[in-house]
């Protein structure tokens, strides 16, 4: 069973066979947990998101096409579980504000510097929740979930290209907040 895509297993649970969304869920808990930690959402929380991520892709697998990759349309439901919980505990008024785990993954070179020490991690991660919610997101798929950009172009619904220049501007300017976290 490990050999096989998870397209094909996704075209199985859509098909009824809904054992094989057990194996979808072992193989991307992980990367669905550490999605929503890295924006900023508590361990329990982002457990919970993952759970209704599943809950969704149950509930709405006969739009799956099998074309593209799994993964994308997987985000794609977890961006849009992350916006729902963040809009229904915004107006329930419930605190979320817990700071991302430390961060891990490849970033620019100008982080990676950074990174090293435990005081330039504390601001990094400032800065990071200072970007506005949409680049954090790019950042978090790029950089910590480390996909492709074919992937983050298919999950925010723009080209390869806009892609890449959107993950570039949201570095430039996690670069510029840090710089000035850093003189302060």
């Amino acid at each position: 069973m490990q050999d096989l895509t998870d397209n094909t297993l996704m075209l199985k649970v859509k098909n009824g066979d809904l054992d094989k969304l057990g194996l979808l869920y072992e193989r991307h808990k992980k990367k669905l947990f550490g999605f929503f930690y890295n924006l900023g959402n508590n361990p329990s929380v982002s457990q919970d998101l993952v759970q209704n991520v599943f809950v969704r892709i149950l509930k709405y697998k006969g739009s799956y096409s099998g074309e593209g990759i799994f993964a994308a349309w997987m985000f794609s439901m977890a961006r849009n579980v992350n916006y729902d919980y963040h809009k229904k505990s915004s107006s329930e008024k419930i605190s979320r504000n817990v700071s991302p785990e430390d961060i891990k993954g490849k970033a620019e070179d100008y982080l990676n510097d950074a990174i090293e020490t435990d005081g330039n991690k504390a601001l990094v991660k400032q800065a990071l929740e200072m970007l506005p919610k949409e680049k954090k997101e790019l950042l978090v798929l790029s950089k910590y979930r480390e996909l492709k950009f074919s992937e983050i172009a298919e999950i925010v619904g723009c080209t390869e290209g806009a892609a890449k220049v959107r993950v570039h501007r949201a570095l430039k300017e996690l670069k510029t907040i840090f710089l000035q976290l850093e003189i302060v």
